[in-house]
């Protein structure tokens, strides 16, 4: 019970020297034990005091806890139901008033990685896009099943992902965000899901009446249509993902470029990482076959890899430029050296402030340049896979960390993989949001 006693202000020095006509009345707020956890949880949220025209006045915020403001825009409440594999986020009003958002997200962790990783912004879309989409947080990879190989992974994120279109009746659109690693296994898992479907219209034959009691319409292919397991494809969104492998010069920043490292961690990986290490540094052999990330910048063994890409409307390679340990720039970017931004064309934006530079899609053909470098193994194998990934254009924005706090996880960052130790990336988060294709 809350006990209101109202009492008259009194000074407390004896002759105070006059300085307005002014007189505080107050309101004086006594907390008792007796009252119910429920009453304390609303009591804390703020403290008021009345002047004698009772009007209500803030007086103060003690935290950001329970001495939050209210906001003027009603929050949004996020829904989470565990799926087989994964979690599915939606809006709760929206599911309440049997409103079904008709795009689905897939958002895909990396290594050692879980859904829990894509919590932040699987809740930042449903909030700006409550009756736009559902977001499927994946979790068939997770733990040490990230280190089985990008083959593996990718076929169980394909099983995954029928199951979850198979849950949601009325979906017509599919979307992949992925992180680190999992940009490779969506890359995968698409060319799995990948569809080819013949749109036929019946064609009305010559001299057609429609007095006539037999008209036979010829059946025509007016186009072809392709789609990720019978839905549109819109965004393919990559976060610090290692397109190009991370066996290149400074293509695994934490090995500080050394030449006697990069060339261990090459022979190594695969005691580490497992099957994924050895795809992530090349040296994987499966039957005398080639490296499996150079079979994916083409179609290959039956698998619709660039085909899958291919499709989508948009295809976007977020990439940190500079203190991200574990995904170098070129990698992740899809650049070769000299292609990578100079410092003097990097922007600052107030509303994103850690996007320091977008570059929009242009489509390479087979007569692109090749890097002054060129002339190694292993810089043939990147520029073969570059030059293949960029048969499609892509978007890229660089990202950069350079006066956060959090810059030396900017790995992690980018995602925003743990709001309270990646909270600076959430400009990144909301900058792919505000330009995703719905």
């Amino acid at each position: 019970m809350i006990t209101i006693t109202k009492i008259p202000f009194h000074p407390t020095v004896p002759n105070p020297k006059p300085t307005s006509n002014f007189r505080f009345s107050g309101v004086v707020v006594n907390f008792h034990l007796g009252f119910s956890a429920r009453s304390r949880n609303r009591v804390c949220r703020r403290l008021w005091w009345v002047d004698d025209r009772g009007e209500m006045e803030f007086i103060r915020k003690l935290s950001r806890g329970c001495f939050r403001g209210r906001s003027s825009k009603k929050e949004r409440k996020v829904e989470v139901e565990s799926t087989n594999g994964g979690e599915d986020v939606f809006d709760e009003a929206a599911a309440e008033a049997r409103v079904q958002p008709d795009h689905l997200v897939i958002m895909v962790n990396g290594i050692i990685g879980s859904a829990a990783d894509w919590r932040y912004a699987a809740e930042q879309f449903v909030k700006n896009l409550p009756d736009k989409v559902i977001v499927h947080r994946s979790e068939c990879n997770t733990s040490r099943l990230t280190f089985d190989g990008v083959d593996r992974m990718g076929e169980r994120l394909a099983e995954e992902v029928m199951d979850v279109i198979r849950h949601w009746d009325g979906i017509t659109k599919i979307s992949f965000v992925a992180h680190s690693l999992g940009g490779l296994v969506a890359r995968y898992a698409i060319g799995r899901l990948y569809r080819v479907s013949a749109k036929t219209e019946f064609a009305r034959p010559p001299g057609y009446s429609s007095n006539m009691e037999a008209n036979i319409a010829t059946p025509r292919v007016d186009h072809y249509e392709a789609s990720i397991c019978g839905l549109e494809p819109m965004n393919f969104v990559t976060f610090a993902t290692p397109h190009l492998g991370s066996r290149g010069h400074k293509q695994l920043p934490l090995l500080c470029g050394l030449p006697f490292l990069e060339k261990s961690a090459s022979q190594t990986a695969h005691w580490v990482a497992g099957r994924s290490g050895k795809h992530l540094f090349l040296t994987d052999n499966d039957d005398g076959k080639p490296p499996l990330l150079l079979r994916m910048v083409n179609d290959y063994d039956g698998l619709h890899f660039m085909s899958a890409l291919r499709s989508f409307k948009r295809r976007v390679a977020y990439a940190n430029a500079n203190y991200d340990h574990v995904v170098g720039w070129r990698t992740s970017s899809i650049r070769r050296q000299n292609e990578l931004p100079k410092s003097n064309l990097l922007v600052n934006d107030m509303k994103y402030p850690h996007i320091v530079y977008v570059e929009r899609g242009i489509t390479e053909d087979g007569t692109s340049k090749a890097s002054s470098s060129v002339g190694t193994q292993v810089i043939d194998l990147e520029e073969e896979m570059i030059r293949g990934l960029n048969q499609v254009s892509w978007e890229r924005v660089d990202v950069s960390f350079h006066k956060s706090r959090q810059r030396y996880v900017a790995h992690n960052t980018i995602q925003v993989k743990s709001y309270w130790l990646n909270s600076d990336g959430a400009d990144v988060v909301q900058h792919m949001i505000d330009n995703f294709l719905l």
